[in-house]
């Protein structure tokens, strides 16, 4: 029970915290076109984490308002990746590509899951993440191959989320036990497919990643960067006035 506990608190405390970074680019896309993808892709994970939450709670968790507002940053489970502000654009769409590309593998993974809920989860929503890859690799591919510039700017976001990119496959403390009971495989195993799947992108375009760069653990522990507490302070000002009311 604590290990799938576990294992759904990380799942969806990224997707809550990567789509509300996403909501950040409302209206400040440097296209509309980019506006209304990454409005999507928000609601897309938010949508997500709700879903999890759901699980959680039928396993005695509290509600899932309740678990995404009232907690604070030490009680998160989230990597240290998706809680980055978003700074330039690159930034956001190299995160894009990193947080997604390892979703499609833990989504695919799941689907093959012996815990019956999270098979169904993964197949329900293998659609939406399948769009999410979309997006990020069409558009990075046209940025990557047009100006210098261009490259350049996307070549230094790649350096600088690289090393927090690795948090995402933070091993648990419980992955013997989620193996053996054939609810998902090992971290460094989806580790591993997602470096593949990058590399196989990216190479090809200039970018050449490396394994050894991958660090900054300490997110799914709860150790996470200033940035957090600010955020869920922001997310949760308005359902902490008064969690009670129905909306």
């Amino acid at each position: 029970m604590l290990a799938l506990k576990e294992l759904l608190y990380k799942m969806a405390d990224d997707q809550l915290i990567y789509g509300h970074r996403n909501s950040e680019w409302i209206g400040l896309g440097p296209l509309l076109e980019e506006d209304i993808s990454f409005a999507s892709i928000a609601q897309d994970k938010v949508g997500q984490s709700r879903v999890l939450y759901n699980l959680l709670h039928r396993l005695g968790e509290a509600e899932p308002d309740t678990v995404a507002f009232m907690r604070n940053a030490s009680q998160f489970h989230n990597a240290i990746l998706v809680e980055l502000p978003c700074q330039a654009y690159e930034f956001a769409l190299m995160r894009h590509l990193l947080f997604d590309e390892a979703e499609a593998v833990r989504f695919e993974a799941l689907r093959a899951s012996s815990q019956a809920d999270l098979a169904a989860f993964a197949a329900k929503f293998s659609g939406e993440i399948k769009y999410h890859t979309l997006h990020a690799r069409s558009m990075l591919k046209r940025l990557l191959t047009g100006s210098e510039e261009a490259f350049t700017k996307l070549q230094e976001a790649f350096y600088q989320l690289w090393p927090y990119a690795g948090g995402i496959f933070e091993p648990s403390p419980y992955e013997a036990e989620l193996s053996a009971a054939g609810i998902i495989e090992a971290e460094q195993v989806l580790q591993g497919r997602w470096v593949e799947r990058i590399s196989a992108f990216l190479e090809p375009l200039g970018i050449h990643p490396d394994a050894t760069l991958l660090g900054h653990w300490g997110g799914r522990l709860g150790q996470h960067s200033e940035h957090l507490q600010p955020m869920l302070d922001e997310m949760s000002e308005v359902f902490r006035l008064d969690p009670t009311a129905e909306w």
